[in-house]
């Protein structure tokens, strides 16, 4: 719990991520050492703070490093200690602020996006290598290198601990938002692998999310974010069955959907209307999610309204996924014909060439026409294209489905 903030506050006074990484480390190592003895101090965050301060101190004294920067960054450190030995004070002051920027540096532009979200789930959701490399299905000494390349590409470009201002701050802002999502995505519906869902992905980015608006309260998207990923967090416990095959939304039983994460979720939709950002990227999303969880039965669905806010997100931000899911949301609303002539219009496009869910989609259009032969193909297409085991079962059960429909 305590790992981000002191990483945080440590990033503030020695300016090297790594480093501040390394002393938080072995200041939680001494109070492994030291607390069964001598017991939990009264603040243990004060104390490890404390603790990795004076480590770094040492690590620069005894390194007898010769560039003058370092030599004058010791001597600043050991004036600040004497200046502020109040260590409480010096924990608490601008934590929110240190988090803040210690986020902006995970998700720095600089970074490849693969490079940002491991930093993130190191430095934010204090994840060990071996737990990043799991998440995302790759070994631990390829997941090391990636984090040891992030780190290294930080210090080489000499990125500042600081929040961006003016312009950048939208830009940097965005990366943040996309790391955050994009780990959320990958615990929703996992790309590869024997499971549907990851759900501990999905709670750490909800965590994160829930930390960056109260560390930006004034920022419309990053509460669009948060309405977004508490929403669809609410279906979890219905999106899988017994025996851990996917249940699809327009089938699941939505007494099983999570009314608190539903509640909160609209709440910070409300939020982002009162602060004007109704027409953000993720507050349209946010805004589609909520019509599914306002509806009680999936026959409620207002499908007109999902179809208009897929055309005001397509305008604002035009994507083939994007493009993908407006011609589901039509169908729902036109009828599979209309859906299906803007997903034919989508079969050129390079980005889709290899994306499982357009011969899903169309397997599925294809399937409510009744033309059961083309159906059957492009499911078994898309069991073809995916590399999750259980999205894979669930295309080949729907194009069995195919026969079965037919012989009946």
């Amino acid at each position: 719990m305590e790992s981000p903030r002191l990483i945080a506050g440590l990033t503030r006074l020695l300016h090297d991520v790594s480093l501040a990484e390394e002393m938080a480390q072995d200041a939680l190592v001494a109070a492994l050492e030291q607390w069964p003895g001598a017991g939990v101090p009264d603040n243990p965050g004060a104390w490890l703070m404390a603790t990795a301060k004076h480590r770094a101190i040492d690590r620069l004294r005894h390194l007898r490093l010769a560039a003058r920067k370092h030599e004058e960054l010791g001597r600043e450190l050991q004036e600040e200690e004497l200046a502020m030995p109040d260590f409480d004070a010096e924990l608490d002051n601008d934590i929110g602020d240190d988090l803040l920027r210690l986020m902006f540096i995970a998700c720095h532009p600089v970074l490849s996006t693969e490079g940002r979200a491991a930093l993130t789930l190191r430095l934010l959701a204090g994840l060990s290598t071996d737990e990043i490399a799991r998440a995302f299905l790759v070994s631990e000494p390829t997941m090391a290198q990636r984090i040891v390349r992030a780190k290294r590409t930080l210090t080489e470009a000499r990125v500042p601990f600081e929040v961006p201002r003016g312009a950048e701050l939208g830009e940097r802002l965005g990366s943040v938002l996309e790391v955050i999502y994009l780990l959320f995505n990958e615990g929703y519906a996992a790309t590869a692998g024997d499971d549907w869902m990851r759900p501990a992905l999905c709670d750490e980015a909800l965590r994160l999310g829930r930390i960056l608006a109260g560390l930006a309260p004034q920022e419309p998207e990053v509460h669009a974010l948060v309405s977004l990923m508490e929403i669809q967090a609410s279906r979890q416990h219905a999106r899988i069955g017994p025996k851990g095959e996917p249940v699809l939304l327009l089938e699941q039983n939505r007494a099983r959907w999570d009314l608190l994460l539903i509640r909160r979720g609209l709440g910070a939709l409300k939020r982002v209307e009162q602060l004007g950002g109704g027409l953000g990227p993720y507050a349209l999303q946010a805004a589609i999610a909520a019509c599914h969880a306002r509806a009680r039965k999936a026959e409620d669905t207002d499908w007109v309204r999902i179809a208009a806010l897929y055309d005001a997100l397509s305008q604002l931000m035009s994507s083939p996924v994007v493009d993908l899911n407006r011609a589901v949301a039509v169908s729902m609303a036109y009828g599979p014909s209309a859906g299906l002539e803007l997903v034919d219009a989508l079969q050129s496009e390079a980005a889709l060439k290899n994306y499982h869910l357009l011969p899903g989609v169309r397997g599925d259009l294809l399937f409510k026409l009744g033309r059961l032969d083309e159906a059957r193909t492009e499911f078994e297409r898309a069991a073809s294209l995916t590399r999750n085991g259980r999205e894979r079962e669930l295309m080949l059960r729907r194009a069995a489905e195919c026969d079965s429909t037919r012989l009946h």
